[in-house]
């Protein structure tokens, strides 16, 4: 899929979780539309994966770590068809099998159930030692936010994967800077990311622009090819990006727009699709 496919189809998950968390009345639209481009290369071009078996054993695996942005993941696997894309409509209602984080029992598709922040990236590692250890030759990604990395388990799993060498292993840190409290330098700075991925001997792919497929590509490209090591990228991006006024904004990591914010944000998504039609 080219560039401006691949754009188009994240203007459509990001239409996808402004309407799953309008719907809801609650969610996590910031984070959840600053790895849109990165679910979208995720499930539209990196991984092996094939909605009509989401069970295959050979299947590359995903984990959301940072589980509260699930609107996102969520939007990805119904647009590759996981499940219908009218069903985002559910997301948090009584009954939905779509609940407010990832659920393995219950979606197609979801790998690992998530949302206790630090443990997603431990399920990913124990995947990766298991495809190790049985010589399979799928991969497996999991996706962190910059604030989940403040907790502890986060490490002790990033010390086992480098320690055994999981070279089939990439991690993705959403870096868009804003957690729950705000800005992640004046909450716990986990700064520089990239320094203590090296120390626990991941290669370091830093400072990738989320928004970019080009630079995701390379990256995910580099990631692939790096034999020996966990590769970590560190994904730098603008938290609600797409929809202007959310995008910066430490107050929409978990908020449902109004009525009226949903059809601002729906009229900024159509044009952006619309521009990129003309392309």
């Amino acid at each position: 899929m080219d560039v401006i496919e691949l754009q188009k189809k994240a203007v459509e998950v990001r239409k996808g979780i402004i309407t799953a968390v309008h719907s809801a009345k609650s969610g996590h639209p910031g984070g959840s539309l600053s790895a849109a481009d990165i679910f979208t290369y995720l499930y539209f071009e990196e991984m092996n994966i094939d909605p009509k078996n989401p069970k295959d054993p050979g299947r590359d695996r995903f984990v959301l770590s940072k589980g509260h942005t699930a609107p996102g993941l969520y939007s990805a696997l119904a647009l590759r068809g996981y499940f219908p894309v009218e069903d985002l409509k559910t997301l948090r209602h009584v009954g939905s099998y779509l609940q407010g984080h990832p659920d393995m029992k219950h979606i197609p598709g979801v790998d690992m159930s998530s949302g206790s922040l630090g443990q997603g990236v431990s399920a990913a590692v124990g995947m990766a030692l298991s495809a190790k250890l049985s010589n399979d030759s799928y991969r497996v990604y999991t996706l962190l936010g910059d604030g989940e990395i403040e907790e502890g388990q986060v490490w002790e799993a990033a010390m086992f994967a480098g320690a055994r060498k999981l070279d089939n292993l990439c991690v993705i840190v959403d870096n868009n800077g804003l957690q729950i409290d705000g800005p992640i330098d004046e909450v716990n700075s986990p700064y520089p990311i990239d320094k203590k991925f090296e120390a626990f001997n991941f290669h370091v792919i830093p400072d990738v622009d989320a928004h970019d497929f080009n630079a995701l590509k390379a990256a995910f490209d580099e990631a692939r090819a790096f034999k020996g090591m966990p590769t970590a990228i560190i994904a730098r991006s603008i938290k609600g990006k797409g929809v202007s006024y959310m995008e910066n904004q430490v107050g929409w990591h978990g908020k449902a727009p109004n009525d009226e914010q949903y059809k601002t944000a729906m009229d900024e998504l159509e044009k952006a699709g619309e521009a990129l039609c003309q392309k």
